[in-house]
């Protein structure tokens, strides 16, 4: 199954309440919009790699739950960028003094601002240059760090903002940084 865009923009602009809207009555769907208003329909992924992100976001969840210094999300959580994009990375996490000064009905909707930290994990189906554009525009709208991981081609891209991105070769072990103090995963 291929991911569909649908170019939205000649017919209608979306506000955020519209896209929520949107994606509460299509629940079985999985919805982003990206900056530009183009509708993306992403598909769902196979067991392996269902199975790979549910372990990312419960490595994640247990270091914070230790660490106890923010929000961790999973992949059907859609954040509204500054720039206007709503999306969905595989695994979030956000620092708890920026979740609180949420309103409480921002916290029930779209949240509307980007991760501190995220995780994108390319699935079997899923073509590398897309997800590579989405970690840059995660990073041009203040992501701190972000790793997308790419087991097809046994590697890590590590996303930090203002550095270039850098490539490891798995298996390995990625460090949360001082994003997420003593956060580390094995890849």
């Amino acid at each position: 199954m291929n991911t569909v865009v649908l170019n939205l923009e000649p017919i209608a602009h979306l506000s955020d309440e519209q896209f929520y809207q949107l994606c509460i009555a299509n629940r079985d769907l999985s919805l982003e919009m990206n900056a530009s208003g183009e509708l993306i329909i992403v598909p769902p992924v196979g067991g392996e790699s269902g199975n790979q992100e549910a372990g990312l976001i419960a490595d994640l969840e247990i270091w914070n739950r230790q660490a106890k210094l923010g929000k961790v999300f999973s992949s059907s959580t859609i954040f509204i960028l500054p720039n206007g994009a709503k999306r969905s990375p595989d695994a979030a996490w956000v620092k708890l003094e920026r979740w609180e000064a949420l309103t409480p009905e921002q916290r029930k909707k779209f949240p509307p601002l980007v991760p501190d930290f995220l995780i994108e994990l390319r699935s079997e189906t899923d073509r590398l240059a897309p997800i590579q554009e989405k970690m840059q525009e995660y990073i041009q709208n203040g992501l701190r760090l972000g790793w997308l991981i790419n087991p097809q081609d046994r590697q890590v891209e590590i996303y930090r903002l203002l550095k270039a991105v850098e490539v490891i070769q798995m298996p390995a072990i990625v460090s949360g940084e001082d994003i997420l103090p003593g956060f580390e995963l094995q890849v």
